[in-house]
């Protein structure tokens, strides 16, 4: 692709909330072509973009550019042919108005690129590419579909071989108002490929596409294009005065009969020229089947091929005339292939003979026996002859039955429903019978892939055609991966023909580590359903279950701590409640499992606190008339500290009277209380 690398402003934006632009891979003067991905099915393709400049002139002109993006994907829509590139969808982002188009994605090169690398090439080559070319188009003109923009740029050669056909951007169905190419005043079209017709008269049928077959044709075999000159107009003038030269002129050694093609696939005169792409492409084969035999001359396959030798269908084999041959051929070529045939020219003409009077015959005796000898002998020569000649016609007959009369050429069926194709074949007095059924991305389910021989190979009448039938787009249910390991839920993927997508890790608390959690999508959501071969599924695999980190948590309010734990799932107890004169009341005193131990806690697991009752209380008694040793005794055994002293009226100090703090009074266990004595 020319134009892979380049950036602009369309990259990396999000069309339609869908499409991720990618890298331009393709430039043309009314679009960009990118690559892309389609987010919601995770597949690569290539989106045509209109360029934003094309409306700058009028309003009308920018909608008319923005109904030939329309026009394309529906005229694309009409085909389904493993040659013609695909449209998946199309649209306008309502975000700025930007008119888009989603086609196949086709990795590769075009046609362009190998003309510039091969050309000029082996007729063998040449014709081995123009051949899906042809029955891509003829697929077109089948379903009243004129491309009227085929150029080697509009043909794409994917990395595995395919070719398939591009940009049906100019197409529109053959009707009584279509027959016009001008858009808005303003010719469309590569001028290098431009049929006479279309400049002249701006009309077009199948047969543009046939003449810019031809060219390529052409271009392929020479590695130029037949006309040229310094302006656009001058080449337009070339086509429409000047026959595409003979091939041979440039590359010597091209057979007779690829000249003959060329000529008929680019004479001047439409009438001349094969009705579509399905004529052109029973012209190629029988070129094709030359080749393959080695002939290096063909008389009976120029007169066959030559403009004005036939002007019917594939299947028409009335000859004309020699004379018309060369109709619609200028002078030079037809000098050149009349010499390269050895075809002699010929004449009308018309002889009067007047019997005169017979000549004098001599009466000699001597001679007239010999007279009646000589009759016998003439007319013996004269039979002898006649059955030679005879003899000669029959075998003439019998090598042109058994070489080539006795067969017929097989119908091209290819893009027909089952049952139309074999009614088609049954038609041409050939069987039918299915042999194979294969997924097609672009052959809707129940129509004819190929078939075996192909379209335009010669078989025997009665010879059985097999088909290969396409079972449609392959498709499958995402399987259940839940459960299973990630080397297991690849195989399940490979066997619907999915692959491994983006990995997640995620803690399960039912799942083991290292088996997946789900998929995405989902197992037998509607997004899992019938998607197709090589999508990306995405795997959420576990890391087993969650750790609960062990943290410190005392001298935290334990029920605040008791009611986040047991929101992580774990069974929370409280061991013990006791006194303490450090920690406040309901704090947490100590825990188990200790902080900073290697222990992991998990979900369902038990952690033990001890809760804080707060310091210890007692309460004063009244002492006042016990004796000093008794009041003493009592206060310490409630864990008090007593210091003595002398009461205001003290006598001996024996006898307890008051205290401090005051009978009654609680504190702390271990405080000091003030016993007053008389």
């Amino acid at each position: 692709m020319p134009d892979r690398g380049t950036e602009d402003h369309q990259a990396g934006r999000l069309l339609e909330g869908r499409y991720r632009i990618g890298q331009r891979i393709a430039r043309g003067g009314m679009a960009g072509v990118y690559e892309a991905v389609d987010e919601r099915l995770g597949r690569t393709v290539a989106v045509k973009i209109m360029h934003p400049g094309l409306g700058d002139a009028t309003r009308d002109a920018e909608e008319s550019f923005a109904r030939r993006f329309v026009r394309e994907a529906r005229a694309a829509a009409q085909l389904s042919h493993p040659n013609v590139v695909a449209v998946h969808d199309q649209g306008r982002d309502p975000s700025d108005g930007t008119v888009y188009l989603v086609m196949e994605y086709v990795p590769g090169h075009t046609l362009r690129d190998v003309v510039a690398k091969e050309a000029p090439m082996s007729p063998e080559r040449a014709l081995a590419l123009l051949d899906p070319v042809l029955s891509a188009l003829a697929a077109a003109h089948r379903a009243g579909v004129v491309h009227r923009d085929v150029k080697p740029e509009n043909v794409l050669i994917a990395d595995d071989g395919r070719v398939k056909v591009a940009d049906f951007g100019l197409a529109r169905a053959v009707g009584a108002e279509t027959q016009h190419t001008a858009t808005a005043g303003v010719l469309i079209g590569t001028v290098s490929y431009l049929a006479p017709e279309l400049v002249v008269e701006a009309e077009a049928d199948a047969r543009v596409d046939v003449y810019a077959a031809g060219v390529m044709l052409y271009e392929l075999l020479t590695g130029e294009k037949p006309h040229d000159a310094e302006t656009p107009i001058a080449v337009a003038y070339r086509h429409v005065h000047h026959d595409v030269p003979a091939p041979s002129l440039r590359v010597a050694g091209i057979p007779d009969y690829v000249d003959a093609l060329v000529a008929r696939a680019t004479v001047r005169d439409v009438t001349l020229r094969p009705a579509d792409a399905g004529v052109l492409l029973h012209h190629v084969r029988r070129v094709v089947h030359a080749l393959r035999e080695g002939l290096t001359s063909d008389a009976e396959l120029v007169q066959d091929l030559l403009p004005g030798a036939r002007s019917g269908r594939a299947g028409d084999t009335t000859p004309e005339p020699v004379s018309s041959l060369w109709a619609g051929v200028d002078e030079s070529a037809t000098t050149l292939l009349r010499e390269r045939t050895e075809l002699p020219e010929r004449t009308e003409r018309t002889a009067v003979i007047t019997p005169g009077p017979p000549p004098p015959r001599r009466l000699d005796p001597a001679s007239a026996d010999t007279g009646r000898d000589r009759r016998p002998r003439r007319r013996g020569r004269w039979i002898l002859a006649l059955v030679v000649v005879v003899l000669l016609g029959a075998l003439g007959s019998a090598g042109y039955w058994f070489g080539w009369g006795r067969y017929t050429s097989t119908p091209s069926v290819v893009g027909l429903e089952q049952t139309a194709a074999i009614a088609a074949l049954e038609d041409a007095g050939l069987g039918a019978q299915v042999r194979e059924r294969v997924y097609s991305e672009s052959v809707e389910a129940g129509q004819v892939v190929a078939t075996d021989p192909a379209p335009g190979d010669r078989v025997l009448p009665d010879a059985t055609v097999g088909l290969t039938v396409s079972r449609g787009p392959e498709r499958y249910d995402v399987p259940d991966l839940s459960g299973l390991t990630l080397e297991q839920a690849t195989a399940a993927l490979e066997e619907v023909k999915m692959v491994v997508g983006r990995r997640a890790e995620a803690f399960s608390e039912t799942v083991p580590e290292g088996r997946v959690i789900r998929s995405d999508p989902a197992f037998g959501s509607a997004e899992a359903e019938a998607l197709p071969v090589d999508t990306a599924i995405g795997l959420v695999v576990s890391r087993g279950r969650e750790p609960i980190p062990v943290r410190d948590w005392t001298g935290r309010d334990a029920e605040q701590i008791v009611k986040a734990l047991r929101a992580k799932g774990l069974v929370v107890e409280i061991s013990d409640r006791v006194f303490s004169d450090e920690v406040a009341a309901g704090d947490i005193v100590s825990q188990q499992p200790e902080p900073g131990s290697d222990t992991q806690l998990f979900r369902g697991d038990t952690v033990e606190l001890v809760v804080s009752r707060g310091p210890e209380l007692v309460t004063i008694p009244s002492v006042r008339y016990s004796s000093t040793s008794s009041a003493i005794d009592r206060l310490e055994k409630l864990g008090l500290e007593v210091r003595t002293e002398r009461a205001p009226i003290y006598l001996t100090g024996q006898v307890a009277w008051d205290t401090d703090p005051k009978p009654g009074k609680r504190v702390r266990k271990g405080s000091t209380v003030v016993l007053f004595v008389v």
